[in-house]
């Protein structure tokens, strides 16, 4: 017997439709297969679907998993907020603050007065690398710094602002550099110079040849360009074509990231 369960689109990081990064969001009283909510995230298209159920544990008000239209991950910023948004502002959660029980823990999402939400996320830190040989071929050119970060993503920091936004990498080679997805980074400056960082990201193995705004990345970005710029509350850019404004908080071992959402769409999702 079939089931009809609620679907919206909600583009993150934006304050008006069309901007930011579309994410969709279902809503569940059971859980599907694996199987079931891999074909859905494929049949949507977007860079991430997220899945938000029952949390049988306890723990948390909801848990939350994420599904590209390859993979599950284990961590979306952009799809944490599309469904926080979700709850708030369509779904009647009361608190100011929502739980969910994650891959990466419990994640939290605390609702301000002015509309803006801010994600606690965990960090994900840095370490210096060897250039691989794929850089030269992904980019054309050098790099200033190559790293690693722990949740397997990688990070190039080329010149300058203007560099990130004119970029136009060979995708066969941004694969063979990550399966998570490789950040190219450099300051905020020209067009960009009332932000602190400018970032593009790019996870052709996941199915996502150009994020529009990532906040998983930002995990990466916030301590270190709080590193580099000796500073822990920072204002970033995701210079991709549709492009998204994004707020960056260190505290402790964790970092807040904070941003608007809007709603494009909602209806309904019919599954087997």
């Amino acid at each position: 017997m079939s089931q009809t369960l609620p679907l919206y689109q909600i583009d993150s990081f934006a304050t008006e439709v069309f901007r930011g990064n579309p994410a969709a969001v279902c809503v569940l009283d059971v859980w599907p297969t694996d199987d079931v909510m891999q074909a859905v995230a494929a049949e949507n298209n977007l860079s991430e679907t997220a899945f938000l159920g029952p949390d049988k544990t306890g723990t948390a008000n909801y848990e939350l998993r994420w599904f590209t239209p390859k993979a599950e991950v284990d961590l979306c910023g952009h799809a944490t907020l599309a469904t926080a948004w979700v709850l708030f502002f369509e779904r009647g959660h009361g608190e100011n603050t929502v739980r969910f029980l994650t891959k990466s823990g419990i994640l939290t999402v605390a609702r301000g007065d002015d509309g803006v939400l801010t994600m606690d996320f965990p960090q994900n830190k840095v370490m210096p690398a060897p250039h691989p040989e794929e850089l030269l071929r992904a980019f054309g050119h050098p790099v200033l710094e190559f790293c690693k970060a722990k949740n397997g993503m990688v990070l190039a920091l080329i010149k300058d602002a203007p560099a990130v936004r004119q970029l136009e990498p060979v995708m066969r080679a941004v694969a063979e550099l990550s399966d998570h997805g490789l950040i190219v980074t450099a300051p905020g400056g020209g067009d960009d110079g009332d932000v602190d960082f400018v970032s593009r990201f790019f996870a052709p193995r996941l199915g996502i040849p150009e994020d529009p705004v990532t906040g998983s990345a930002h995990t990466v970005l916030a301590p270190y360009w709080a590193r580099r710029l000796g500073k822990t509350a920072m204002r970033a850019r995701q210079v991709s074509r549709r492009g998204g404004d994004l707020g960056c908080e260190i505290e402790g071992e964790r970092v807040k990231i904070s941003g608007r959402a809007v709603l494009f769409m909602k209806g309904e999702m019919v599954l087997p």
